[in-house]
């Protein structure tokens, strides 16, 4: 069945009780089957699956993988196979819902393997004992836990912010699950769309993987992932110029159309205004600031074997990500604390039992006294954790703690609008904070940075892990106890791996040409750069992080004022400074093909409008499940198979 929600309307002028008792009146399930035994145990095993394929393509890619639609479908799969061999009841949609937030935990638990911590043993030449980071990297995801449900009723209850990968797993259960008489042919639309579309994106992301088709000798049908591949070509044949700014070619500028769908199908969940200002910053940013900026020198390029200079994303990030993050976070606080009511009244609801008593959902929700008692608690572990492990300072990795509340904002708007968590950019901003007050510690650069953009990174990946089980009716309480389970699978798969398959006791043959941890190495470089002081970063990237702050408080009061009919994000534009123009093109490509569709058929009995509009989340949740999972079995194959 269709899944209930406010209108827009609605979430502009209810207040959060309202919201909250509407919710718990139209869609809370009640105490259905969720936190069984075989769901745990389905999502831990599969979690832990995903956590290592999410190791290896992060040694590769230096990304990691949204498991949460991945493991819904491989769940649902397996159960139906199952009830139909008469060997287990059919699996509820609230039991997908926990099984999904434990393999999701699992397969996020490994950020410090494939990025700060890697970049740490490499640095320090040492080999941490396994059981040591398999402590830390649980320690970081209970504090996550603990950090992300104080925020949780803010940003999904009242704001009922879109998360798009949450969204769509959400629409995917929904759709999986959907039971019922009446008109099959209508209800079983959003399904068949899904599988459709689903199906048409894993074929395009399989015939992107070049390497497989040419050895199976069908390299003839291989679709190129850049659409302007085919002028460059013809440009290096017959000697044609080669588009470019202030001299700087578009492709190294990152400025080229990219056909990648999962990110087109996730532009198509976020909407036309969260697209409009990924496209606005990705302009400002590559094509007007960043080449004025390389011909000021202040970007320098990589010059390869014949004496070419090269740029590229990994070099433009270490300059543009100043100005981006700052915006990002000025924006983020603003937005934060002009609703301080939102703040207030939990703590006040905490110590006034008579108020505490009107919260009609209260019993459900995790109480706010585990995040008051447990993230002292959580922090000191890691404190200590960080000071035994790494030779950290109490006072320098006590200060890392606080600082993660700053940068969680930061994460869960970006996380809330794109399903783009910058983890990477928010531990450049740490390590460039310790820096100053630590310079020279390069252990202590890397370990504090680690502690805030980690912990960051999973509290707003659990907060859009909940939203499937909000928009489904679920219980917050239980997903969170799920996240730490999922903690503890992702912990123990990954480290195994790592140690047994990628460190074998040897960090300095770590970083190879098959697994070149690009993450790692960029954590790598920023702590040697800022371990020497501030003054080795640029004068034009101080300037930028001050004007991108500024921008990012007038942008938000813009969008206050105007009650959110402000059509422009600031954290969307302080987004496009941390990710490839290519990636902003694709996402504001998805946004502007639904929006096109419902603005040309605006009647919902008009074709288009009914197939498309009405069915916009069912189709992008098969794209980006598609090609999730088409992406996930070409990377095994080209990993385990193509050597």
């Amino acid at each position: 069945m269709a899944i209930k929600q406010l209108s827009d309307e609605q979430v502009r002028t209810m207040s959060v009780e309202e919201k909250d008792r509407w919710w718990l009146e139209n869609v809370y399930q009640g105490d259905v089957p969720q936190f069984t035994v075989r769901a745990v145990v389905c999502g831990f095993l599969l979690g832990g699956v995903l956590s290592i394929t999410n190791l290896y393509v992060g040694a590769k890619t230096g990304w990691a993988l949204g498991v949460g639609i991945t493991s819904v479908i491989l769940a649902y799969l397996i159960f139906r196979v199952l009830h139909r061999a008469h060997l287990a009841n059919d699996y509820h949609v609230l039991e997908n819902n926990i099984m999904q937030s434990i393999a999701c935990s699992a397969g996020y638990t490994n950020g410090p393997l494939i990025a700060s911590m890697a970049a740490y043993m490499v640095i320090m030449n040492v080999v941490v004992p396994w059981w040591q980071m398999v402590l830390w990297c649980f320690a970081l995801a209970v504090l996550g836990v603990l950090f992300a449900f104080p925020l949780k009723r803010r940003y999904i209850n009242d704001e009922q912010l879109p998360f798009p990968e949450g969204r769509a797993a959400g629409v995917v259960l929904d759709t999986l699950h959907e039971e019922g008489d009446g008109d099959v042919a209508k209800r079983v639309l959003p399904a068949k769309l899904l599988v459709v579309f689903g199906l048409l994106a894993a074929l395009l992301k399989l015939l992107q993987a070049h390497r497989i088709l040419e050895r199976i000798h069908v390299g003839f049908l291989a679709i190129p992932e850049m659409l302007d591949g085919w002028y460059y070509r013809l440009a290096e044949r017959y000697g044609w110029s080669v588009p470019s700014i202030r001299g700087v070619p578009l492709s190294e500028l990152t400025v080229q159309p990219e056909l990648d769908i999962a990110m087109i199908g996730a532009g198509g969940l976020m909407g036309i205004r969260t697209g409009i200002s990924l496209l606005i910053g990705a302009i400002i940013n590559y094509v007007i600031i960043v080449p004025w900026i390389i011909a000021r020198g202040d970007i320098p390029g990589t010059v390869d074997a014949d004496g070419v200079t090269h740029y590229g994303f990994k070099v433009i990030t270490t300059w543009a990500l100043w100005c981006g993050v700052t915006m990002m976070t000025t924006a983020s606080l603003l937005a934060f604390f002009a609703k301080p009511a939102a703040l207030v009244q939990p703590i006040k609801n905490l110590f006034h039992r008579r108020q505490r008593t009107d919260d009609c959902i209260a019993h459900i929700e995790l109480p706010l006294s585990v995040s008051i008692i447990g993230v002292p608690i959580a922090g000191a572990a890691v404190v200590y954790m960080a000071w035994a492990f790494y030779g950290v300072s109490i006072w320098m990795a006590a200060v890392a703690v606080p600082m993660v509340f700053v940068f969680t904002l930061i994460a869960v708007n970006s996380t809330a609008l794109t399903s783009i968590t910058p983890t990477g950019a928010m531990g450049k901003v740490t390590q460039l904070t310790y820096g100053v007050i630590a310079p020279g510690k390069i252990n202590t650069n890397i370990v504090t940075a680690c502690i805030s953009a980690e912990v960051a990174s999973s509290a707003s990946n659990l907060i859009q892990n909940i939203k499937p089980g909000y928009m489904l009716g679920g219980k917050p309480r239980l997903q969170a106890i799920g996240h730490l389970i999922g903690a503890i699978a992702g912990s123990l798969c990954s480290v195994a791996v790592f140690y047994t398959l990628f460190l074998r006791n040897n960090p300095a043959e770590l970083f190879s040409k098959d697994y070149p941890y690009p993450a790692a190495i960029a954590w790598k470089a920023v702590a040697e750069l800022l371990t020497k002081g501030l003054s080795q970063l640029p004068v034009s990237a101080q300037w930028a992080a001050l004007y991108g702050g500024i921008a990012g408080i007038v942008l938000e009061i813009v969008r206050i004022r105007s009650k959110g009919k402000f059509p422009i994000s600031p954290v969307g534009i302080g987004l496009a400074f941390v990710i490839p123009f290519t990636t902003c093109l694709a996402m504001f490509a998805g946004s502007f093909a639904f929006w096109l569709i419902a603005r040309l058929y605006p009647r919902p009995n008009q074709r288009p409008n009914a197939l498309f509009v009405q069915n916009q989340e069912s189709i992008c949740a098969g794209i980006i499940a598609g090609a999730a999972l088409m992406g996930v079995a070409v990377m095994a194959i080209e990993i385990f198979l193509l050597k």
